[in-house]
């Protein structure tokens, strides 16, 4: 049960600590007085999402501490020890909000993040709001509210589809790699016969486009290249050219090359000079003579540069990517050539999987069906007791058959939807077409009542689940919270005098100024004060002795309903 509730920096409250008993706990005041302040500072404390907005205007952070007590074997307790966290069955969160967004949670002292907090509130608490009536009227959620009934049984058998589906799921990538059918096969297979032959047919050798780009560069600069081997031969051969020169050097270091080893090295320097030089000229010379256009070899490396391009642009952006991709269709290819037995296993095998996720799935729905209907029923006998005498609640079930399992996931094959009707003589129709607010309301309450005695929740919240309903039916309301509250903690935010008689602790939020500022108190109502309210909710005042004296009989009524339930 959530003991106590401590409020620092929330909205209109500065702070609050409230202190709340087994049983049932009931918050009122008037419209706007802070009671949704309160709920948010439970939803934040439990995990939600942050918002700056929450904090009070002119503090810089907010702080909500809630203490819980289970028992020491819950599985919020085992949830602890898993994170490695004591508790001997008592559990304290405290969690801190900054205007920066910074945000900071401890269980019982220990640091934790927001998705560790998730998992263990979602065993404390399950808080109850409008917005909980729209997720139920959408039937995607009502396959997940029946197998939250279901619970555990459920369990094996969605492990072994998991399994199966995984195993379908690899096997469909087999025959992918297989080229799926024999017909898609066949394409695949000329298709890579075609690529195969395209890159073998170029011949392509690693390196080819740099020389090819070179050649072509020389051929597009021939006649600069003509030019310049020309001029520079006719600068060595020419008189007084290079060549004449290292001649007369030659023969001035000869005359005295005989009168000191060093003019002697000098002289073998220049000869050597001399015959590379020679050499060079006669290479430039030569190189002049084999230079000249040949329109058919340009055309060659065009065509030739051409075809690479198209390589590349396929099958890869560079020679040795054509020839590793070259290498990966070979062999695929290789293998959609003789693949004709694997083919056939792997359907073979793709077929008995899919019979075997589709018994699954009716094992699955099997159990739905079955324990569906027991929910109906203690749904629609709830409903009874909530002055819905007529009311009938069935789930209608999609039909599937084997051709369906490629749609299979995790939940099976199974489309439901909750189908409802509240009058005699009225169809059933499907739930959020025809189910009215007070309805709606009531509903929940079943559903919630059911719940209640299948999970470990040891608190439940409820925000105005009263709406709509009055008269006979509030009381009737207010009877079934006590009913519920024997076993486990409600916390409820009402408006109506026939439940706040049932709570066995009663809780005013008033809103007040002070110092120019707008605060929203707690206020813990003992039995007079408890009166007080509850002529308030009836609309009438304290110094009406009609409507205090109907007050105290609603009390009065309420308090020997408990003592006959207990």
């Amino acid at each position: 049960m959530l003991a106590k509730l401590s409020i620092k920096n929330v909205a209109l409250i500065d702070l609050a600590e409230i202190s709340f008993s087994e049983g049932l706990n009931v918050l009122s005041g008037e419209t706007g007085a802070g009671k949704s302040v309160i709920l948010d500072s439970v939803n934040f404390v439990l995990g939600a999402k942050a918002e700056r907005t929450m904090i009070r205007y002119g503090e810089t952070e907010c702080m909500v501490k809630a203490e819980f007590i289970v028992e020491e074997n819950s599985k919020a307790v085992q949830v602890l020890r898993e994170l490695d966290i004591d508790s001997d069955g008592e559990i304290i969160i405290s969690r801190k909000f900054t205007d920066a967004g910074k945000s900071s949670i401890k269980i019982n002292g220990n640091t934790v993040t927001v998705s560790m907090l998730r998992s263990v509130t979602d065993h404390l608490v399950d808080v109850h709001g409008q917005s909980e009536h729209f997720y139920l009227l959408k039937e995607s959620n009502q396959l997940r509210t029946l197998d939250e009934v279901i619970g555990e049984e459920l369990k094996e058998y969605k492990h072994k589809l998991c399994e199966k589906l995984n195993s379908l799921k690899e096997i469909n990538e087999q025959i992918s790699l297989l080229g799926g059918n024999e017909q898609e096969r066949n394409r695949r297979i000329e298709l890579l016969k075609y690529q195969i032959d395209e890159i073998t047919l170029a011949d392509l050798k690693e390196g080819e486009e740099d020389e090819l780009l070179l050649k072509r560069a020389k051929i597009n600069n021939l006649e600069k290249i003509i030019s310049a081997l020309r001029e520079t031969a006719n600068l060595f051969s020419s008189d007084r050219g290079v060549l004449d020169g290292i001649r007369t050097a030659r023969r001035s270091i000869s005359s005295i090359s005989t009168l000191d080893t060093e003019y002697s090295n000098l002289l073998d320097r220049i000869e050597s000079l001399s015959m590379d030089a020679d050499d060079i000229a006669q290479s430039l010379f030569d190189a002049c003579d084999c230079l000249y256009f040949d329109e058919n070899e340009m055309q060659e490396v065009e065509n030739r540069l051409d075809l690479i391009h198209t390589l590349k642009r396929k099958y890869g952006a560079n020679e040795r990517e054509i020839f590793k991709y070259l290498e990966t269709i070979s062999n695929e290819y290789e293998l959609l050539s003789d693949c004709e037995g694997k083919y056939e296993q792997l359907t073979s095998k793709k077929d008995k999987t899919e019979k075997n996720i589709y018994s699954i799935c009716l094992e699955i729905t099997k159990i739905r069906k079955l324990r569906g209907a027991e929910f109906c029923e203690r749904v629609t006998n709830e409903l009874k007791t909530l002055n819905i005498n007529s009311a009938k609640f069935e789930i209608e079930f999609n039909d599937y058959s084997l051709s369906d399992v490629s749609k299979a996931n995790t939940n099976g094959l199974d489309d439901i939807r909750f189908l409802f009707s509240a009058n005699a003589g009225e169809p059933l129709k499907p739930l959020g077409k025809i189910i009215s607010g007070g309805e709606m309301s009531r509903f929940m309450l079943a559903i919630k009542t059911q719940f209640s005695a299948l999970n470990e929740i040891s608190s439940y919240i409820f925000d105005e689940i009263d709406a709509g309903i009055s008269g006979k039916t509030a009381k009737v309301v207010g009877e079934k919270f006590a009913q519920i509250a024997k076993n486990t903690q409600i916390i409820a935010v009402s408006h109506l005098a026939q439940i706040a008689v049932m709570s066995d602790k009663e809780f005013l939020i008033e809103k007040y100024e002070a110092t120019e500022k707008t605060h929203t108190k707690v206020l813990e109502l003992n039995h007079q004060e408890k009166l007080k309210e509850i002529v308030r909710l009836l609309g009438g005042s304290e110094k009406d002795d009609f409507a205090v004296k109907h007050a105290e009989e609603l009390i009065r009524q309420a308090d020997e309903y408990k003592r006959s339930i207990s």
